[in-house]
């Protein structure tokens, strides 16, 4: 994001709280401080006195709120990073809402989530980005944009989102097993240089002031066609079978409702900002997996690849 912002002659002042030295380009002006703790940092960046600031990593109304009351008066305008996990599509896909599926694709008008907090069964309390959105919408005197953020996935991805097929491929295995309702259900991605497009256009183009912004692929394959495009750019000639969900090895159940696709359309921020995609996703998983092989994370749970099952699970599905 840095980058692109500095490639296209924009001054780029990065605050963050400098506990890893980042190789960024020369002239990047650097501010250390706590994120948790913006008003610490008030005097300094309001001597700075950015035009646009643009907030990566709001996480709850405290830091919203943080954000509007550093930034009002002194800048023109914000740009909040947020997710598609903010719909009620989401609470349908993790069970969490029984209610029947919504349609799709998810506009920007489609409905959110009714119950907050979506992330407290796994202990994260403090994450809410409905709550962030009406904040950085809701300033009259400081125009706010979101922009509602897919699964991304690319050199760097924290969350390792092809290891677990791409791991299997690489042991050898004959085949990746899938449950039928998860075969064909579908979930917006972005490759992480594509975000960071999306993100710059949203920052240096006033069009974006006032305006929420769904980014992610124009249109998500099945998930049984998007593990076989990472089987295609690893170069594993296994296959990608679907059983019955009753003998999916329960190791491989994501625990899903498959009946409530996860896509978003993203045709206002195409629209609206020319928006497109710069590589094709046969290029965008071959650098993935190149990634991912030379960065696969520190731990995996044995569990997860628990062969055995899914020998059995295959045999029994073959006869």
């Amino acid at each position: 994001m840095v980058r692109r912002l500095a490639a296209a002659g924009n001054e780029v002042v990065v605050f963050h709280r400098g506990r890893r030295g980042a190789e960024l380009p020369d002239g990047i002006g650097r501010i250390t401080g706590d994120r948790r703790d913006l008003r610490s940092s008030a005097g300094g960046l309001q001597r700075l006195a950015p035009e646009v600031v643009l907030d990566m990593i709001p996480m709850n109304e405290r830091e919203a709120r943080q954000l509007v009351g550093v930034f009002r008066g002194v800048s023109r305008r914000l740009v909040a990073l947020s997710s598609q996990d903010v719909y009620r599509a989401y609470d349908r896909v993790t069970r969490r809402d029984p209610g029947p599926p919504d349609p799709i694709p998810l506009t920007e008008d489609s409905p959110l989530r009714e119950r907050l907090y979506p992330y407290e069964r796994e202990g994260v309390e403090d994450y809410e980005k409905i709550l962030v959105e009406r904040v950085v919408m809701g300033t009259p005197d400081l125009p706010g944009t979101v922009l509602r953020l897919p699964a991304v996935y690319g050199p760097g991805d924290y969350r390792h989102r092809l290891f677990e097929y791409l791991r299997r491929m690489d042991d050898g295995r004959p085949a990746v097993l899938l449950g039928e309702g998860m075969a064909s259900w579908r979930w917006t991605h972005g490759y992480v240089e594509d975000v960071a497009s999306a993100i710059a256009l949203a920052v240096t183009d006033e069009r974006a002031a006032g305006r929420v912004y769904n980014v992610g692929e124009e249109d998500p394959p099945p998930w049984a066609r998007w593990v076989r495009g990472i089987g295609d750019a690893a170069g594993w000639d296994g296959e990608v079978v679907v059983v019955g969900d009753d003998r999916l090895p329960g190791h491989l159940d994501w625990g899903l409702d498959t009946r409530q696709h996860w896509v978003a359309d993203t045709s206002r921020i195409r629209r609206e900002l020319g928006y497109k995609e710069m590589l094709s996703r046969e290029e965008t998983l071959r650098r993935t997996v190149e990634w991912e092989r030379a960065h696969p994370p520190d731990k995996a749970d044995p569990a997860s690849f628990d062969y055995a099952a899914e020998d059995a699970a295959l045999a029994a599905t073959r006869g």
